[in-house]
């Protein structure tokens, strides 16, 4: 499976070209079928996951919008995810896979990018790499989700640690010198081997089963996210959203979201929810 074509951009340059959420045309709201979002920082805020925001998911997938949460967590937490919340779909460990509930036969569909052997080959290069992270970025910890992980490698920067952003720079470096894909989020920066990343793996799910081509309906999905490895997203999604605690990498986001919540994380979220929903 290989990775399609870039995208044209289609986010906000900076910062300051974030609009407020409220400015979002009525006429293109009411074209949403479907809401995909980050977890961490963006449902979840203050290492928490408010109850608003777990029933805005379930208002959504109630309503009959598709909703397909996009994270960097690991397979363990992706299969319960998929199994339990109120969501069509999960992509993880940052578009390694996508995991899928069939109610109706009830199994679980898994599909991955990488082949079983190449994920096992990837494992042993990436434990080399957390041996040189952890002797290289004093403070830094492989993360505590870590066994529950299938293809990438965490390393906590900022959630049970606090190491300030040019360490999770330094840590992506040691990545990328050994020919690995590094991506920083709020608390973690992962790693992989592989062609893929967050969009990439959206797409494929949503073609898969969906039966839907994100490239040609792309103005009919929100995407609701707050941090760097959020951008291939935010440049991918005209009506893409971000969380007001996005400002936080407002100088690390080369494209930005089209529009902003005026709270923060998992409250933002709700905010989102409430303003799609209104009228419907």
């Amino acid at each position: 499976m290989s990775q399609p074509a870039g995208p044209p951009t289609h986010g906000c340059s900076d910062s300051a070209s974030m609009r407020p959420l409220r400015e979002f045309p009525e006429a293109a709201r009411s074209r949403i079928r479907g809401v995909f979002c980050d977890i961490d920082d963006t449902l979840t805020w203050k290492d928490r996951l408010p109850a608003v925001a777990y029933a805005a998911l379930e208002r959504l997938y109630d309503s009959g919008l598709i909703v397909v949460p996009i994270t960097g967590r690991p397979a363990g937490w992706c299969d319960a995810i998929a199994r339990h919340w109120p969501v069509s779909a999960v992509v993880g460990e940052n578009g390694a896979f996508y995991f899928r509930y069939d109610r109706e036969r009830r199994c679980m569909v898994r599909r991955y990018w990488r082949t079983e052997e190449q994920r096992r080959a990837d494992r042993q290069e990436l434990e080399q790499i957390a041996h040189r992270v952890l002797r290289a970025v004093p403070g830094a910890r492989i993360a505590a989700d870590q066994p529950y992980r299938e293809a990438d490698l965490a390393i906590d920067f900022r959630e049970d640690v606090s190491l300030p952003m040019s360490e999770a720079d330094r840590i992506r470096d040691i990545f990328e010198e050994r020919g690995a894909t590094a991506k920083i989020s709020s608390i973690h920066v992962n790693g992989w081997f592989g062609d893929y990343d967050k969009l990439s793996m959206t797409r494929a799910l949503m073609r898969e089963s969906f039966g839907t081509d994100l490239e040609a309906l792309r103005e009919e999905f929100v995407f609701a996210g707050d941090s760097p490895n959020d951008a291939p997203l935010f440049g991918f999604f005209p009506n893409a959203v971000g969380v007001a605690n996005i400002r936080q990498f407002s100088d690390r986001l080369r494209v930005m979201p089209r529009w902003v919540t005026g709270r923060e994380g998992g409250f933002g979220f709700a905010e989102l929810v409430e303003f799609l929903l209104e009228g419907r």
